[in-house]
């Protein structure tokens, strides 16, 4: 299933750092979220995309995730050659994230 069924995001920009908050809408999915969208899926997710590092910071009171990505707006909004250099993009990819379907059936022996 993809992120954005369990939650949406906000973000912000300053310079060559994006801000991405991801909160969940039903906070009981809070602890799902933070064990399956960790900053390493995270970096991966975006690939090359991110050239520097991400960092996940936890918000359980709000049910959110924030992480924080180091050179990811191409040298920043105003430097960038990007069509579209703002954080708000990156939010709508983020959301596209695969992770497990909470409606299957546990997996094991």
């Amino acid at each position: 299933m993809r992120l954005r069924e369990l939650a949406h995001a906000r973000t912000g920009d300053k310079g060559d750092i994006s801000s991405i908050s991801v909160i969940a809408y039903d906070p009981g999915d809070f602890a799902f979220l933070a064990e399956h969208v960790t900053a390493e899926r995270v970096a991966a997710h975006f690939g090359a995309s991110v050239r520097g590092t991400v960092e996940r910071y936890e918000l359980p009171g709000l049910g959110a995730l924030n992480f924080v990505m180091h050179a990811a707006l191409g040298g920043g909004v105003t430097r960038s050659l990007a069509l579209d250099a703002h954080g708000k993009s990156l939010s709508c990819m983020l959301l596209e994230m695969d992770v497990p379907d909470t409606q299957a059936p546990p997996r094991g022996p």
